[in-house]
């Protein structure tokens, strides 16, 4: 996988969510860098990465993380997952504990897809099939952004169109697949002796906030924020809060 390697210290990476790349975390990861190691991939099949076999699942791009990972010589790891990115964290927790020395979803749960979103993420492969990547990614990242924050983040809510764009439409129906089909992963929650950090947006359109309420008292270690007036981008949305979430996080996990 594609990488990027910032600062020094304990390592941490952080994985971008569906119809992103690494990039993602171009305004945020520099303060965490200043006492860790800051790791940023391309998940397989966006940015620079090369897409998995087809038919390939969510606990599949985890090995590949986990791979990667052993390639670096890293035993244990803090992972802070955007959306998509949350669902591998969880897979690689699930497949491999030990390594976990703190786990964050960002944006994220531990659900698996309810029948209705099954059958939205059913309806985004037939659209991006007769439409494109293009006329999708338009509809799909404005939605995004908490509606009162959009005029604000003009620039930024574009950015992330022109990456979304740059998906191939193979990997873009394969992901959707793979989260469609993803396993419920709480009982990662309740048996991961690691902490775990939930953000979430009140305004969150993806990941609704009762469903993080939910999840939370299911963690043995739990750190939690909801993040008001906010939508499923967080780091763009609520930066400085969230920034301060994950730097308190990872002061309560040891590598």
């Amino acid at each position: 996988m594609h990488y990027q390697s910032y600062g020094k210290g304990a390592p941490v990476v952080l994985l971008h969510g569906f119809c992103e790349t690494g990039q993602v975390w171009d305004g945020f990861y520099g303060e965490l860098a200043t006492d860790h190691q800051i790791l940023i991939p391309d998940l397989p099949g966006f940015g620079k990465s090369d897409l998995l076999p087809d038919g390939f699942d969510i606990t599949d791009v985890a090995e590949t993380v986990f791979q990667w990972l052993r390639s670096l010589n890293i035993d244990q790891v803090v992972v802070i997952g955007h959306s998509l990115g949350g669902y591998v964290s969880l897979a690689l927790a699930r497949l491999y504990p030990e390594m976990i020395a703190g786990l964050g979803l960002f944006h994220s749960t531990a659900f698996a897809d309810s029948a209705e979103k099954k059958e939205t993420r059913n309806k985004v492969i037939d659209f991006v099939r007769a439409n494109g990547v293009e006329v999708f990614a338009d509809s799909f990242i404005p939605q995004l952004f908490y509606v009162k924050n959009r005029d604000r983040l003009k620039e930024e809510i574009g950015q992330t169109v022109r990456i979304a764009c740059s998906t191939p439409s193979e990997t873009l129906i394969s992901y959707t697949r793979a989260m469609r089909d993803r396993e419920d992963r709480t009982d990662v929650l309740k048996t991961l002796e690691a902490p775990v950090l939930f953000i979430a947006g009140d305004q969150d359109t993806s990941v609704p906030v009762g469903k993080s309420r939910e999840q939370i008292p299911m963690i043995k270690n739990s750190f939690a924020k909801i993040l008001r007036d906010t939508g499923h981008m967080g780091m763009f949305e609520a930066r400085e809060e969230a920034l301060e979430q994950v730097e308190g996080f990872l002061r309560s996990t040891t590598v």
